[in-house]
């Protein structure tokens, strides 16, 4: 079955589609993933500035939430229609859309609700093509924290593996998914990924990019003390996982309470600390889990000061790769992933994994919206697979026309 998952994360800069043909294989033991490729396409400016707008702690209105609805789902069914014409050839089957979190209602180190913006009906018109949306609010509504749910894709990767291994994707906020040596499997927010460094960008630089470009501020900086003294004693990072958080508590404010004070801060050196600050708050959630190799995507892999920060932190006997490695390109790892749990929706399987999200259970996630046709499941296996194999994509002769 060919599958487009479509994702756009914490960043809110661009939504991503990615294309996979997925089949289930050894008895439904396994799923088989061919990686088709992969689009994004950047939101345009006035839809991004109405959604920066509305975010927490910024008021908003319900006209507001309505129209950013509507807007965001425009937007995600033209990618979609893309996809599924330029990676799939016309033949898509399925669409599955994270959409756009906007709230995660979060305290305590629980989690209340979840909201994800961007109407899947938009996207079933436009295409034709049923959709599976709305995946996080079924984990939550279990108890769980409704993130991250890329982990049971990661657990599906890194089983059989040796050793510890573990995967880290570092977007607006950063998330682990680790298989410790002994004791169950374990995944939870670590803190900010890029959240407080594209802040602090759009501050400092203002008029730039919106982000420090492949670290170029935080390279010609210095670490201030101080300064990652005062964000390390966030409470967030000492809560015990399963944990979950987002822009609701890394935004703009956050970086200006912590900088009151340290008024003449060079801009290189608040990006500096920012910068260390998310690679030692990743590698603290990963010291006591004994990781021996550490699978990293997500756009923070493309700011090699962090990457390099991140080196450091880890231990020295601790792999740090690229999720390459395993198949899925750092960059597409999550839309493939939402391809995966919404293909798994589609035949009635689970697509959390109840240890790392702490729901009471498995559950199958996200609604299902028809598309043109009549809308008919497929049948599934009784039990979901327990292995992801990702196989070479086709030759550029051999794709579909």
């Amino acid at each position: 079955m060919r599958v487009v998952g479509l994702m756009s994360g914490t960043s809110y800069d661009a939504i991503d589609a990615a294309a996979a043909d997925l089949a289930f294989t050894d008895g439904g033991d396994a799923l088989r993933l061919v990686p088709l490729g992969m689009i994004s396409a950047p939101y345009e400016d006035t839809l991004r500035t109405a959604l920066a707008a509305a975010l927490p702690p910024t008021a908003t209105t319900l006209a507001d939430v309505c129209a950013l609805d509507t807007r965001i789902g425009q937007a995600f069914a033209a990618l979609a229609v893309r996809a599924d014409r330029e990676l799939c050839g016309s033949q898509a089957e399925l669409i599955a859309s994270h959409g756009q979190t906007v709230y995660h209602w979060a305290s305590g180190g629980t989690v209340h609700g979840t909201l994800q913006l961007g109407r899947p009906a938009w996207i079933a018109e436009a295409t034709g093509r049923p959709v599976v949306a709305d995946f996080r609010p079924g984990d939550v509504a279990a108890g769980g924290q409704g993130a991250p749910l890329v982990s049971l894709i990661d657990l599906m990767l890194l089983r059989g593996r040796p050793g510890a291994p573990a995967a880290l994707n570092i977007g607006g906020i950063a998330n682990v998914t680790a298989l410790p040596a002994s004791g169950p499997p374990l995944a939870f927010d670590t803190g900010p990924g890029n959240a407080l460094l594209d802040a602090a960008a759009r501050r400092l630089a203002p008029g730039g990019p919106g982000f420090d470009e492949g670290g170029a501020l935080a390279a010609t900086g210095r670490v201030h003390a101080p300064l990652l003294r005062r964000l390390l004693a966030e409470p967030y990072y000492r809560l015990p996982a399963p944990k979950t958080t987002g822009k609701e508590l890394f935004h703009p404010g956050h970086l200006d309470a912590a900088l009151a004070g340290f008024g003449g801060l060079p801009p290189q050196d608040v990006m500096a600390t920012l910068t260390r600050l998310t690679a030692r708050t990743v590698a603290d959630g990963l010291g006591p889990l004994g990781v021996t190799e550490v699978f990293a995507s997500g756009g923070g892999t493309r700011n090699p000061v962090l990457m390099a920060a991140l080196r450091e932190e880890l231990p020295a006997d601790t792999a740090l790769l690229d999720s390459g490695v395993l198949g899925l390109p750092a960059g597409a790892k999550e839309a493939y992933a939402f391809a995966v749990l919404g293909f798994l929706a589609l035949h009635g399987l689970p697509g959390n994994a109840p240890a790392c999200t702490g729901a009471r259970g498995p559950r199958i996630l996200g609604s299902l919206t028809p598309g043109r046709g009549p809308l008919r499941l497929p049948p599934g296996p009784a039990y979901p697979p327990a292995s992801l194999v990702v196989v070479p994509p086709p030759t550029e002769g051999s794709r579909p026309g």
